[in-house]
């Protein structure tokens, strides 16, 4: 199918950011595919270190789609209960009006959350470039930067996996995963330069090598974002 038959039919792409809202390649293939990207965030860049906003979310039924990205915050602090509970709400409306939703990192978390699942610290964090099994949407090396890990609810489908935590799970059509396929170098160091280059070194790692790991990968993780997209829309939008 050519671009320009994909853009024949624009629909609408709820994106929720919560401290960043680029999506790199999956945002670049949802526009592809036809969608028109309207994005909210959550938290303005002044409320970093105060992210207790209360936030008046847009009604997902609104849209064909919704994409919730990552955070620096985990899903059961208190200093994000505000805008968490409405949020999870929001995912429980989507579900209820079959309105497909694609969680990343502490997007998937908040799905499990919403959906019976649960999020628990990680004994194992992960922060650079992981391995995981799973179906072949989900199976490769994805970058990952999380401390926190969801629990899938007990009626999802796990479709990947590795020894620290589950990595991604479906269930009605909502897709949930753990790494962060919408990332690049570039990206990875806003977040190295944002505190992440001490959160690295104090796992053991060196932060530029970290991010000529990530560079290598730039390339195909791109194109692995995009057959990544089309699984969500082809197989879990439709409810396949």
């Amino acid at each position: 199918m050519t671009t320009d038959l994909m853009r024949t039919e624009t629909k609408r792409l709820l994106l929720l950011g919560h401290d960043y809202l680029g999506a790199g390649g999956i945002e670049a293939r949802f526009a592809e595919r036809g969608y028109q990207v309207e994005r909210v965030q959550v938290i303005p860049p002044d409320r970093f270190e105060d992210p207790g906003v209360d936030v008046d979310f847009p009604d997902p039924r609104d849209y064909d789609a919704v994409l919730v990205l990552g955070a620096r915050w985990s899903v059961y602090s208190d200093q994000v209960a505000s805008w968490v509970k409405p949020e999870l709400e929001l995912l429980g409306t989507a579900d209820e009006a079959g309105v497909p939703v694609f969680g990343i990192c502490f997007g998937g978390q908040m799905l499990a959350q919403a959906h019976g699942g649960e999020v628990v610290a990680s004994p194992a964090p992960e922060i650079g470039p992981q391995v995981v099994a799973g179906i072949p949407a989900v199976a490769g090396i994805w970058t990952q930067w999380h401390h926190d890990r969801f629990v899938p609810p007990p009626d999802a489908t796990v479709v990947g996996a590795n020894a620290a935590a589950p990595q991604a799970f479906v269930l009605r059509r909502n897709l949930a995963v753990q790494f962060h396929p919408e990332v690049d170098a570039d990206s990875v160091r806003g977040w190295v330069e944002d505190g992440g280059a001490e959160d690295a070194r104090g796992r053991g790692l060196d932060p530029e090598v970290l991010l000529e790991h990530v560079a290598s990968l730039d390339a195909d993780v791109r194109v692995r974002a995009a057959a990544l997209v089309d699984y969500f829309l082809d197989q879990v939008a439709t409810g396949r």
